[in-house]
Parts: C-alpha cells; structure tokens; sequence
C-alpha cells in the first residue's frame, strides 16, 4: 500500500469498477481463456501472463491482440464465439468478490458503478448478486456512455450521473486498464490487487499510474474509504 497527497477536493461518492472488483469474474475469464486458447499455446503460465495484463480491456479487444501476439489468424466468427464462451462461463459461475457486499455496505456514499462490460449484463450480475439496490440506475458502460476504458468516459459520465465532479470521486479498479481510465477522469483511485487474476507487481504499475493506495482484502476498504473522506 502506499498513500498520495491528500485529495484536492472533499470525495463524496464511490464509483467501483464491475468485472474483477464487484463480481468474481475475471478470474473465470482467465480460466475459460486458457483454456479455450490452448490448442494456440499449450505452456498455460506463458498464455496467462499474456492474458492477465489485458484483463479489463473489452473481451473482444483481448482475444484480437492475443490472437495477433500468437501469430494466429482466427477463422471467420471464432473471436465472437470465444468471447461468447467466456461471457457465458463467468455468467454460469457468477459469485460476488469476497467480502464486497460486506464492504460496500459499511460505506454510506452514494454509489456508481463504471464498467466496460455492457449494461445488461452488469444490470443483470448486480441483480442476481443483491448488489443491484447500492447502485439503483448509476451503472454506465460504453453502450450507453461512449469510448471504453482506458478512455475516461465511463468514469466521466459516472461522476455526470451522480450530479458531482469526477473530483469529488473515490474509484475502485483492480484493473490497470480502469486504473488509468479513473485517474484520467480526475478520480482518486483505490487498486484492489487481491483477485487471483491480478498479475505479480501490479501495485507497482498502480502506483506509478497514480492511483493513491493498493488493497489486497475487501475487509480493508470501508476504512480507506473512510480516511480519504476524513482527509478531505
């Protein structure tokens, strides 16, 4: 963990990232992608260091840049169909991140969630989770809130829905993609690192990106949250 400067403006709301943060989904990713990419590249250590550093880019975005890093030329509607494997996979398997409903709910801001996964299905993830009434209608992803992450927009329209500005913002991401989307908004940022899909020295990269503290276990936001409020 490390700490920044203190915040510039009194953060008044909390905007969470989904996929890796909310619900435990990026780890299946993970899983259902090595899995379904092995006939490419047997060595699964070797493919999950390729795949883990793109985790929270858009699904179709990962599976393009690995294909073109393996050299492959994917047959006609393979990409869509992997990507609708792995979607299916993680929506099978759904579970929440563990200790974030504990978390959240010792966290009286006002909420928001900034995705780039499409608002169906987070819509649908939050609802089957119970997560869904924390947030109400403040979920924005880019089909309903333009350019996906690592563009700001999401976080932008984020701040936008809940009527401040992306100042007045904590943002919780595990990913560096959303990371750097968050800090680009204006957000101060929180990483949570503690996802077994989570590559070796992302605090690292986190830190050097600006985001202002890395957590490893849910039970340690409320008070991080809670000292970044104090602070302002």
């Amino acid at each position: 963990m490390f700490d920044r400067a203190v915040p510039a403006l009194p953060l008044t709301h909390l905007v969470s990232d989904c996929d890796g943060v909310l619900i435990d989904s990026e780890a299946v990713a993970l899983d259902t992608m090595l899995t379904a990419l092995q006939p490419y590249m047997a060595d699964r250590e070797q493919l999950a260091a390729l795949i883990r550093p793109r985790l929270g880019l858009p699904l179709v975005t990962v599976l393009a840049q690995l294909f073109a890093h393996l050299q492959v030329t994917a047959a006609e509607g393979e990409l869509a169909a992997i990507g609708e494997h792995v979607e299916r996979e993680c929506d099978r398997r759904l579970s929440l991140v563990p200790g974030v409903a504990a978390a959240l709910a010792a966290i009286t801001l006002p909420k928001a969630v900034a995705s780039n996964s499409h608002s169906e299905r987070v819509r649908a993830a939050l609802l089957r989770t119970g997560l869904a009434p924390l947030f109400g209608t403040h979920i924005h992803t880019p089909d309903n809130s333009g350019l996906p992450k690592p563009h700001p927009a999401v976080y932008l329209a984020a701040a936008a829905g809940l009527g401040v500005a992306p100042g007045h913002c904590i943002a919780i991401e595990d990913s560096i993609t959303g990371a750097s989307a968050a800090v680009a908004a204006g957000m101060v940022v929180l990483g949570y690192i503690g996802g077994g899909h989570v590559p070796a020295g992302q605090a690292l990269r986190m830190q050097a990106l600006g985001v202002h503290a890395t957590f490893d276990d849910m039970a340690d936001l409320p008070a991080l949250v809670s000292a970044l409020v104090r602070a302002g």
